[in-house]
């Protein structure tokens, strides 16, 4: 996300809720955007001045097994990413920009990291199809999600983001309508207390990843 001039404020502040259709972006006004600081340089990420709650979602990972995503994240430094696999362009650009830096991290850095993706298309991205496709677009260290629709909606909206059921285009193509933000959480508070665009670079995860991972800011 990109902050170039005064309107950059707002910007941000809409960004929370944007949806997109990997390509289609429309805005949700449900509900209220969060305060965020807003940096006016190039900086890829937005530090809020409200940390989001990490959302208590129990879902299924890649191996079938339940995941509670805060137990199984407390004390870690977290990126959280809404998504699916059949995504043409920002979902897998997306991940594989996070994997590129994640790969550049130490060892022991990376066991400190915990990168979480959260379909928003359920019915098709099965735990062993997320499984398969985390490999191919991200790294098979991350952790891929499935569940029912109306848990991971609301998990998102928890976090500002919204999703929408799937829906079949008239070509028959299925598009998934979501937010394209990942939130960053501290190890120290588990707040998620940065936020990044569908713009952001790998060489901004790989500048920014150092100082999640101490639950500083970036």
């Amino acid at each position: 996300m990109r902050k170039k001039n005064a309107l950059a404020v707002a910007l941000v502040a809409t960004a929370a809720l944007t949806l997109s259709a990997c390509g289609t972006d429309k805005a949700d006004t449900s509900k209220p955007v969060t305060d965020v600081s807003a940096d006016m340089n190039t900086k890829a990420a937005t530090v809020l001045d409200k940390p989001f709650t990490k959302p208590n979602l129990v879902l299924t990972d890649t191996h079938g097994k339940k995941y509670d995503l805060r137990e199984q994240t407390k004390g870690k430094s977290t990126l959280i990413y809404f998504g699916y696999t059949n995504c043409p362009d920002v979902c897998p650009l997306t991940m594989s920009n996070i994997a590129i830096a994640y790969k550049k991290l130490p060892q022991a850095d990376r066991d400190k990291l915990r990168v979480v993706f959260v379909t928003t298309d359920p019915e098709r991205d099965t735990p062993e199809a997320l499984g398969k496709w985390l490999k191919g677009a991200g790294d098979p260290a991350f952790t891929g999600l499935s569940g029912d629709f109306p848990t991971i909606q609301a998990g998102a909206r928890q976090l500002g983001i919204g999703i929408d059921p799937p829906k079949k285009e008239k070509d028959g193509t299925v598009v998934s309508m979501h937010g394209a933000q990942v939130i960053a959480f501290s190890p120290k508070t588990d707040g998620g207390y940065v936020l990044y665009g569908e713009d952001t670079t790998a060489d901004d995860y790989t500048k920014d990843l150092p100082k999640l991972l101490k639950g500083e800011n970036p």
